[in-house]
């Protein structure tokens, strides 16, 4: 009870007043970090555990809570990656801290989910932080990169002035509603074309991102509004931001993979009895070369 108290959001404090109403004694603040640290295990075993299929998209992102070490308090990074499977579900392939969210960093974090397994990479979908850039072209060899659609759209808009942004929104999403690549590349450079002398800083970064901003047009299109930014993440950034809020100032590196490890499990298990995020049929458009067989249509419905 008290772990599963801990992973979903309770306070310390509520925690004992949980076990009270139990009718025990109530439970100090050293048993419950026992207790929650025999969940370690679980999660280490998760974290490292082989990837066995291929995953054509994966999504990167990164949060920071806030952790003690050294003698002071410090913003850490807690890296995360999700992906589809080639059959169509989603599940979390790692997570890791880390102090800073630089190249060298993020270079490690995709060499270990490549040694646990991680192959078939055709789209990895991210910010355009520098440093995962360069992670994903040195480790991820092959695979296109997707500029976040909805972090490049205020990036655009943050050189507008307030009053215009939402002019200026409404026409940059007309790039987005073409229903092929080469019609939203001609779309883009008409945009810019038609903006650039009022807002020249906010068309050059528009213009620089064409290339990585488009390229989930390249795939199959019933995959489109889920490959173009990194919101699939979002919920689950959502929730661990929640905990760490809750928490405040973890005491140390170990404390925030023991936590945020068990929410990922969680959220990994329930996408394992989900419906699929994308349909056999769609994922198939992926390999032309492959005939869907009979036995995955059947196992679908």
């Amino acid at each position: 009870v008290v772990q599963e108290a801990y992973v979903n959001g309770v306070s310390t404090r509520k925690v004992d007043d949980l076990v009270r109403a139990l009718g025990l004694d109530g439970i100090s603040k050293s048993e419950v970090s026992r207790l929650c640290k025999q969940l370690d295990e679980t999660v280490r075993q998760f974290k490292e555990r082989p990837l066995e299929r291929e995953y054509p998209y994966i999504w990167l992102d990164a949060t920071f809570p806030k952790v003690r070490e050294g003698g002071r308090v410090q913003s850490m990074a807690f890296v995360v990656a999700i992906g589809v499977t080639d059959t169509g579900e989603r599940e979390v392939l790692g997570f890791d801290v880390g102090t800073s969210e630089d190249g060298a960093f993020w270079t490690e974090f995709l060499r270990a989910l490549k040694e646990r397994g991680l192959r078939g990479v055709k789209l990895v979908v991210s910010d355009a932080h520098l440093g995962l850039r360069q992670a994903i072209s040195e480790v991820l060899t092959g695979a296109a990169w997707q500029r976040c659609k909805v972090h490049t759209i205020r990036n655009v808009l943050s050189q507008v002035p307030k009053k215009q942004q939402s002019m200026v929104a409404a026409i940059i999403r007309t790039i987005f509603a073409q229903p092929t690549q080469e019609a939203a590349r001609a779309q883009l450079r008409n945009v810019v074309k038609q903006l650039e002398n009022k807002f020249p800083k906010a068309m050059q970064i528009l213009q620089e991102a064409e290339d990585d901003v488009l390229a989930f047009m390249a795939l199959p299109g019933e995959h489109w509004r889920q490959i173009c930014s990194t919101n699939p993440l979002e919920r689950l950034n959502r929730e661990m931001r929640r905990r760490m809020d809750v928490v405040g100032i973890f005491p140390n590196r170990e404390s925030v993979v023991r936590l945020m490890g068990a929410i990922l499990q969680e959220q990994h298990e329930e996408w394992l009895v989900s419906r699929r995020y994308f349909s056999l049929e769609s994922m198939a458009k992926l390999k032309p070369d492959r005939t869907l067989l009979v036995s995955d249509v059947m196992l679908q419905k």
